[in-house]
């Protein structure tokens, strides 16, 4: 589960990025690219409810599940399958609703450490952008790119839908090498909802029973 929190913070906070360097992407995926970041970075916070998918034909795996997640600059609340997952942009609480416990954790730079910020800085060096096709999807007309890590990882494509007229993403699906596909599709996109400063940081009042482990 761990996996798929960072993953979904990845696809739906990651993707707002500057376009890559032209060396490292075509230039209709940059474009599509630019202003899908430039409509993003307008908004002062984003909402959103979002579907969970992951399939592996292979296994019998198909299993869905429903998210939120809510941002401002680096800060986030992630809600999906159980876990509550918080930052303030320095400090990363997790609330485990199986375990009745929340871990505290400081965002660090490491691979599984992700806030915007670090996105949006490694973001140019580690993906290829390349466009697809146009099709209508979603009731919209849509741009399709697939991303491709640079360097080796778990994953070997993203595939991103992003609705042409609005430049707003409507899905990305994550193509792992064990065969596992992860689909996140926004059913609801809100930009520039009020939020008060508490949205991102951990009040032991909303988790009375859980025990708190301090890991930093």
């Amino acid at each position: 589960m761990k996996k798929i929190l960072f993953l979904a913070l990845i696809t739906m906070i990651g993707l707002q990025v500057t376009a890559q360097d032209n060396d490292k992407g075509d230039k209709k995926s940059n474009e599509i690219l630019d202003k899908l970041t430039t409509r993003t970075e307008s908004y002062k916070t984003i909402e959103v409810e979002f579907v969970y998918k992951m399939e592996n034909t292979d296994a019998g795996i198909d299993e869905q599940t429903e998210g939120t997640l809510i941002v401002e600059g680096d800060k986030y609340r992630l809600n999906i399958a159980g876990q509550t997952v918080i930052s303030d942009g320095k400090t990363l609480w997790t609330y485990i609703a199986d375990a009745e416990e929340v871990q505290i954790n400081s965002l660090e730079d490491s691979e599984e450490s992700i806030s915007p910020n670090k996105l949006l800085s490694s973001y140019n060096e580690e993906y290829r952008s390349k466009f697809i096709k146009e099709e209508f999807t979603y009731g919209t007309t849509a741009y399709i790119i697939d991303l491709t890590p640079i360097e080796g990882k778990s994953y070997y494509k993203v595939r991103l839908i992003i609705d042409k007229e609005k430049d707003q993403l409507l899905e990305a699906t994550i193509f792992d090498k064990n065969g596992s596909t992860y689909s996140y599709v926004i059913r609801k996109f809100i930009p520039n909802v009020e939020m008060p400063e508490s949205t991102f940081t951990f009040n032991k009042a909303e988790f009375p029973d859980a025990d708190v482990i301090d890991m930093r």
